[in-house]
């Protein structure tokens, strides 16, 4: 699919990171942008700054999507693009000691289900709004497509590593609904992939001190550095442009495969 001025995208958590390069990346090739962000202060500039729009939306209420959908619809048109990059990450082990006083706890199940709302079902509700109003579009080509979309796993979701229990399972959640979605949507013109990012440069990383930074990075067999957010928006077009591409969970990690911790 051509991805043009007469294009509308909205981006899940586009103010920072990957979704604000993607959204960068979108509204450099001509497309009108709606970035969706809990991240006001982020959000609003960036979507000045690229002409597009800001809708402030937290993904873990039926509500605030479907307000942030329909404010986008009206502003900018029925979007054709979808890129899911809101997401959080967390680091607990299911069971613990206490350094301490040697004290035995667990992981409670409601961390857990946070995780779990916020990075996979939040991202199931964006993708069932979005491709809904797909829908309802005319197709763009002789193939019938309508649409494209865009989700991000992690290689944590397949190999997780100690601590990343609720992240990983939320990750895996995500790989595994690619396949099931793309076949829902198949008769509608539809495409959806994922993307599965390695260790990259993103505000997750900012707080890790330099020693573990450079620990990470010399972990991964090529090239020997963080992922930049630029690269994940460039393979995000081209799924999006690539009409042969749908139903493929991507790992974009310069080849790392995680050790256990």
């Amino acid at each position: 699919m051509k991805i043009d001025s007469t294009v509308t995208a909205v981006v899940t958590g586009g103010a920072s990171g990957l979704g604000a390069a993607t959204a960068r990346a979108l509204s450099e090739r001509g497309a009108k942008v709606a970035i969706f962000d809990l991240q006001v202060e982020k959000g609003k500039p960036l979507a000045k700054e690229i002409g597009g729009l800001f809708c402030e939306v937290n993904i873990t209420s039926d509500e605030s999507v479907a307000a942030g959908f329909a404010k986008a619809r009206l502003a900018l048109g029925q979007e054709r693009i979808l890129v899911n990059c809101a997401g959080k990450g967390n680091t607990r082990k299911i069971a613990g000691r206490s350094k301490e006083d040697g004290s035995i706890s667990y992981l409670p199940a409601e961390i857990f289900q946070q995780i779990i709302d916020i990075n996979l079902v939040g991202t199931f509700r964006c993708v069932a709004m979005s491709a809904a109003g797909m829908m309802t579009l005319d197709p763009v080509n002789d193939c019938g497509e309508r649409g494209a979309i865009i989700n991000t796993g992690s290689v944590a979701g397949e190999d997780g590593q100690m601590g990343q229990v609720a992240y990983a399972a939320s990750k895996a959640g995500v790989i595994g609904m690619t396949l099931p979605i793309a076949r829902d949507l198949m008769n509608e013109g539809i495409r959806v992939n994922t993307i599965l990012p390695g260790i990259f440069e993103t505000p997750m990383m900012a707080n890790v001190r330099p020693q573990v930074r450079d620990a990470l990075a010399a972990a991964v067999p090529f090239p020997k550095r963080f992922g930049r957010p630029g690269e994940y928006a460039q393979l995000a077009l081209a799924m999006i442009e690539n009409g042969y591409f749908n139903g493929e969970d991507v790992r974009l990690d310069g080849a790392i495969r995680m050790a256990p911790r």
